[in-house]
Parts: structure tokens; sequence; C-alpha cells
């Protein structure tokens, strides 16, 4: 793996590993660009097969936070942090600290937050060693767990993507399976079993999966035989890389529309699913309800629910630029998307430079 190769290519600036022996700590900090202000993107931890794969976990990550900031109009760049380790066994209020001090390190390029494998006692951990985290679950004007937002703008976006297709957001009797029963997952099964879905479910936890199936008569289906679903819409809520040249011919859906990160395996797979006549919802437009919500954090007078709800709601609207944008330029979604967010970090670079050349 050609690491400094890769970070010149994909215009990443920094990428930081970080080891703390007395805690286990191994992590890897990956700011991708700050342009449009301080890196935000969540903690994940995991617990990888290698360190590499680790690291290229990173690097994606870090790289869809900052187009999922830029395309969502938020005046912050985008980073991503992983700790390599078993979130069920490995936490530790010491490993969590050991992290927030190499946080801290960073002098504020880098604010980290909940992801898959973290909660909001974690964060409470590391904010004992730096301010430089938000969705905190102690700290007066926190904004807590950003899942329920995420969960809710995701619904906002499928909703964007069901009235291009059938010309109504209704989601009313169309079937829905959805991959992954986390936080996200549940609640977003929670908001389309209330609009009256009908939901086919799997999850890697046979727990999460019967919770649902008894809250919300879902029906239950094996991890591998979700793509064999027939459905409306195909809701992706787990890990990355689920979109690729083995689970495309499987799917039988109109709609991919989930709050999982970097569905797409490759950009080529977005292409494919534009040739099936399959409606892809960005990933990094979909889901940024939850960075919206913790982003709310960082503005004058602190938290304000109302108002980064109604942000969460533009998600609506960016969905359904990018479609436009898709059938304009005759384009994959995908692209559509990338051009939202590029275009304004392309802008705000040269607004820089004239200052800086100014002074």
């Amino acid at each position: 793996m050609e690491i400094f190769e890769y970070l010149v290519k994909n215009e990443y600036e920094q990428l930081l590993m970080c080891h703390d022996p007395a805690s286990g700590l191994k992590a890897i900090i990956c700011v991708h660009d700050t342009t449009l202000g301080p890196a935000l993107g969540g903690t994940r931890m995991w617990n990888y097969a290698s360190e590499e794969e680790a690291i290229m976990d990173a690097l994606r990550l870090a790289r869809g936070m900052t187009y999922k900031n830029a395309a969502a109009g938020l005046n912050i760049g985008g980073a991503k942090a992983v700790i390599i380790g078993d979130s069920k066994k490995d936490k530790s209020e010491a490993l969590f600290r050991a992290f927030g001090r190499y946080v801290e390190g960073l002098g504020g390029r880098y604010i980290t937050a909940e992801d898959v494998g973290t909660c909001v006692e974690d964060m409470d951990y590391i904010r004992m060693e730096t301010h430089n985290v938000a969705g905190l679950g102690s700290v007066a004007g926190s904004s807590g767990d950003p899942s329920p937002m995420t969960a809710y703008g995701t619904w906002k976006g499928i909703k964007a993507c069901a009235n291009a297709v059938w010309g109504s957001d209704s989601l009313a009797r169309k079937v829905i399976a959805v991959q992954g029963l986390g936080h996200v997952g549940y609640a977003l099964c929670k908001l389309l079993h209330d609009e009256g879905a009908t939901l086919y479910v799997t999850d890697i936890n046979e727990d999460n999966v019967m919770r649902v199936v008894k809250d919300f008569s879902a029906t239950a289906v094996k991890p591998e035989e979700i793509y064999d679903v027939n459905c409306d819409i195909f809701s992706p809520c787990a890990l990355g890389a689920i979109i690729n040249d083995t689970t495309i011919p499987r799917l039988n859906c109109c709609i991919i529309a989930g709050a999982a990160n970097n569905q797409l395996k490759e950009e080529r797979h977005g292409d494919i699913l534009e040739r099936k006549g399959i409606l892809y919802a960005p990933d990094f437009i979909i889901n940024a309800g939850g960075v919206i919500n913790v982003c709310d954090e960082l503005l004058e007078g602190g938290y304000n629910r109302e108002r980064a709800i109604r942000k969460v709601e533009t998600i609506y609207e960016n969905v359904k630029k990018v479609i436009a944008i898709a059938q304009r330029d005759n384009v994959p979604t995908y692209k559509a998307a990338n051009t939202l967010a590029e275009e304004r970090i392309r802008v705000m670079r040269q607004v820089k430079k004239t200052y800086l050349k100014a002074k």
C-alpha cells in the first residue's frame, strides 16, 4: 500500500497513527480537507482484520465526510477516526482518554463525535482530555446521540427518491428491505413502519433483528438473503462497500437509499446502477442528518434542537437537487453529488487564495 501516493492523489491533508501501550489504544485519525473549516467526523471502533483495512476505512470515511459536510452546506471540513478493537470487550476510560489526548494534540483541526461502535459515554471520556468533541451525554447544550437525526434525514431522503420514481413521497405500502438494525437502522425502521411501509430486515446481531420484528411487525431474513428480497427500496444501514459486482445482479428494487457510508465499493458500481435503472441516493447526501445535528453544537449560542431539525429536513431538497443535476447533465447520481460538493469546496479554496494574496 503506497500511503503517500494515495494521500496526494486524493488530496488528503493528514494521517495520524495513534498508539498508547498502557491502554491498548491503536487508532488512526485521518484529516481529509479543512477548506471549509475544522474537520468534523466521528470515531468508529471496529475489530478490523488488518491494520491496512483500518487505514483504508479511515481514508475512505474521511473523504466521504468532506463531501458530506460540503454538500450539506456546513462550514466544516471532513475527517474520520477509527479505533482498532472489539467495542463489546475492549472499551475503557483509559483508552478513550488516551485517544482524546491525540485529538487535543491536533489543536482544533479535528473535532470528533460518535460513530459505529462508539457512544455518548465514550465521548464523555474523550471530553475529559479535549474540548474538540461533540455529541456528548453529560454536557449542557450538547446534542447527544446523533443516530435519531441520521435516521430522520435518511427517511426524508427516501421520501424524496420515492417522489422522483413514483410521483408521491408516501411510503405507505412500499416494501423496504433494511440492512443493519443498530441505533440508526432501528430508528429508521420506526419511521418507515409508522408511515405504513412493509419491512424486511436483517442484521448480524440476532437481538437487533428480534427487536425490530417484535416492535414493527417486520419480516426477518438472513444477512446474505437481504439482497434477494423483492422490494421497492433497498436501504443499507450497516457497513460500506455492499453495492458491488456480487450483490448488484441480485438486487430487486427501484431505489437504493440508506444510511450506510461508502455504499458503492467502487464508483463504477454507481454507473452500473444507472444502467439498470435503479435510483441510487448518494450516501453522503442522504445520511448527513447526524453530522448536521452535531454541527449545530458549534454555532453561536450552542445546540438548538428545533434549528437542527429544520436543517436536517433540507436533506429532502438536497436529494431532489442531486437527482435534478443527474438528469440535467445525464450522469449517474453519485457523480451529480460529487459535483455539488466539489463545486462548493473549489469556490471556497479560490476565495481563501484571493484573501491570502490580498493580505
